[in-house]
């Protein structure tokens, strides 16, 4: 359970940081599980930014019993998510993400809201949603972490544009809040959770470094907050819950085909 004061941060700042969110051997399972994945080395994709560096990148819809369905429905993640989010519905998965910035060609994601994609999917309430993401490996300024711009989310949806093969924040509204709100580096050791608002303007530099940065990024939302142009229809079913030691006791591998992938080409689509 978040305290009052860790609830009271999230919304005052649009993330919220948790250290040591996940125990030593449930990022080594974590990580070897996903450094093994055939499923997912098999439907990642990469998007190139505006350099044309490359992020490597795997989506999905479906929370099963693998590694990382069991981490998604925990209950402290659910829990922790459900004492977060505005409004009353039950907590639902819309997708997770495994993100795979490589050593010295991992490329750099854009400034923008995540609400900046999923208001084309026509959700009505971005507080009704939030990311999690969980760092597999060390996170730092030199491999690329992710950046915030800290109280943003109070800004409401700002226009966005194509950046690249992303999509990126109107430059005018990110150089005004630059001015005017604190620009963080979140840098997370293999564990840390971060919590954050659909609406905060976050970005993230390619990584220069030696060393990979990977991270397992869930988005959630409330089922009172259904889609009016969103096929897959995870986003309203709500979340099956599994005890934290599921990741641990389970028997647990990576991804099977029926976790829903979704593929370049239907991404494509959908912009």
């Amino acid at each position: 359970m978040l305290t009052n004061e860790q609830i009271q941060q999230y919304h005052a700042d649009g993330y919220l940081i948790v250290r040591g969110f996940l125990s030593a051997p449930e990022v080594q399972k974590l990580h070897g599980i996903a450094i093994a994945d055939d499923a997912m080395r098999k439907h990642a994709f990469d998007l190139n930014d505006q350099t044309g560096k490359r992020t490597r990148l795997s989506l999905w819809y479906t929370p099963g019993d693998d590694a990382y369905g069991l981490l998604t429905r925990s209950r402290r993640m659910v829990t922790a998510v459900d004492q977060l989010l505005e409004g009353d519905g039950a907590v639902c998965h819309f997708h997770s993400k495994l993100m795979q910035k490589e050593p010295r060609v991992g490329g750099a994601w854009e400034w923008h809201q995540d609400y900046g994609y999923w208001y084309k999917n026509e959700f009505l309430f971005p507080e009704q949603m939030m990311s999690v993401m969980i760092a597999i490996s060390e996170a730092t300024k030199e491999n690329g972490c992710l950046q915030v711009i800290g109280g943003t989310h109070k800004m409401g949806r700002v226009e966005h544009g194509f950046a690249g093969e992303q999509v990126g924040a109107a430059q005018r509204y990110v150089d005004l809040a630059l001015q005017t709100l604190p620009h963080v580096y979140v840098e997370l050791e293999a564990g840390d959770a971060l919590f954050f608002h659909s609406n905060i303007l976050h970005r993230s530099e390619a990584n220069e470094s030696d060393r990979p940065r990977w991270s397992l990024i869930s988005c959630y939302n409330r089922s009172s907050n259904p889609p009016y142009n969103e096929p897959s229809g995870s986003s309203t079913i709500p979340i099956s819950m599994v005890e934290d030691d599921a990741l641990l006791l389970a028997d647990a591998t990576g991804l099977g085909e029926g976790a829903n992938f979704l593929e370049k080409e239907k991404d494509e689509a959908l912009k």
